[in-house]
């Protein structure tokens, strides 16, 4: 797995080198066309300005826009000749030239970033474009709906080959995991393959859609049909951008709501953020998607604040030792603070139900409760990991998820099975 990594970079600086000299050395076909679609997927690459982390896909319409050029087989009723090589220099072209104001700025996509678009491309590319020019594809499927069809079955093979890509680029740690952190050797291989494959139904679809929607629109009207068609995507890519910055703002102010805790002593300092990122890593191992996992997140960040209702903090912040009444009574008194504070009632849920026996739970519950008590049973003067993860699998008679301590055993062992350092 880790050799897969060198070879997708090795495998997009040929791609980019063979189609750049091949390009220079017998010209560029239909020129107007190159330029057309190279001006878009620059325009579009440039859009990532001010992208946040959150988002999957910050250059949609680079992304659209390069798609459409490799499955481009008409224009304005006209065969086009430019071939597999001459999409990957266009592609790489305006990734260079876009790339210009994004590294004067410091910021821009990361060469990992551009090695999966090229390679994403080229699949395209390389299973349209020689059916194409051999004349297979009219042969085929003629003018009608099912060239359409084709289009689309290419558009999945395609997004297909991007989210494996994305997966073993996130787990090499390359790439930006979106919400609640990176990827890195830590998060196995399935769960990243399975949250990208999950990522395409959001704007995963949209860019394939109106990838096929350009070289569609192209085919029958021309280059104009171009800058119409983008209108759609780019308020997409507006609204989606609003959108993430608005739930940035409200995680801030989840994780600012968390740390009152520490600030009032109730919690050692770092607590929350240790539960939430190993409550994270545990409901990605047990198949939570993306949602799920957000709910997860803020619920594991707020679990304690119950106890700012406490007159008398408990000792070291850690519940676990605790009886189960007092602590059934703090996770109440934490989901009551939750309601108030207008957050979505289902972290309140999974906040008032985490010292819940374990089968009246939702899952969400199960895994903060277990992660809290190993966090609380590796505090000082309790137990080591070791000791802490013996103590949760002894009670998971009652108190514990069998499948909930052995992922999270198994999310320790692939980080040494050490705590989460304090932040």
């Amino acid at each position: 797995m880790t050799g897969a990594v060198p070879a997708v970079r090795g495998g997009a600086a040929l791609l980019a080198l063979g189609g750049l000299v091949h390009t220079l050395w017998y010209g560029v076909h239909e020129p107007g066309h190159a330029l057309a679609f190279g001006v878009l997927v620059t325009v579009g690459e440039l859009a990532r300005w001010g992208a946040l982390p959150e988002e999957r896909e910050p250059a949609p319409l680079g992304a659209a826009g390069a798609l459409a050029y490799a499955l481009l087989g008409r224009s304005g009723g006209q065969p086009t000749t430019h071939g597999v090589l001459q999409v990957i220099a266009v592609l790489v072209a305006a990734q260079l030239v876009a790339a210009v104001p994004h590294v004067a700025r410091g910021s821009g996509p990361t060469a990992d970033q551009a090695a999966r678009r090229i390679v994403t491309v080229s699949f395209a590319a390389v299973c349209f474009q020689p059916l194409h020019n051999s004349g297979r594809t009219a042969d085929w499927f003629g003018d009608g709906p099912y060239v359409a069809l084709f289009l689309l079955v290419l558009l999945g093979l395609t997004a297909l080959c991007d989210a494996v890509l994305g997966a073993l680029l996130l787990r090499s740690g390359a790439l930006p995991h979106g919400f609640g952190g990176r990827g890195g050797p830590s998060i196995p291989y399935g769960p990243l393959l399975r949250d990208e494959l999950r990522a395409l139904l959001g704007i995963g679809s949209a860019v394939c859609a109106t990838g096929a929607v350009m070289a569609l629109g192209v085919a029958v009207a021309g280059l104009w049909a171009l800058p119409v068609l983008c209108v759609p995507l780019l308020l997409t890519q507006v609204s989606f951008r609003r959108f993430v910055a608005v739930r940035a703002i409200y995680r801030q102010t989840i994780t600012s709501l968390a740390r009152s805790t520490e600030i009032a002593g109730y919690t050692p300092h770092g607590h929350a953020r240790r539960v939430a990122v190993l409550c994270t890593a545990v409901g990605r191992e047990l198949g939570l998607s993306g949602a799920e996992l957000t709910v997860l997140e803020y619920a594991a960040l707020m679990h304690d604040i119950g106890q700012l209702s406490l007159v008398d903090p408990v000792p070291d912040g850690a519940t676990a030792p605790l009886p189960a009444v007092e602590q059934r009574r703090i996770a109440l008194l934490g989901g009551a603070v939750v309601r108030q504070t207008g957050v979505d009632s289902e972290i309140a849920v999974v906040v008032e139900r985490q010292a819940d026996p374990y089968r009246e739970q939702p899952l969400p519950a199960r895994i903060v409760r277990a992660v809290n008590a190993y966090d609380d049973l590796c505090g000082e003067g309790l137990s080591g990991p070791l000791g802490a993860l013996e103590r949760l699998r002894l009670g998971t008679a009652h108190d514990y998820q069998p499948e909930v301590v052995e992922s999270l055993a198994r999310v320790l062992a692939r980080g040494g099975l050490t705590p989460v350092p304090p932040g």
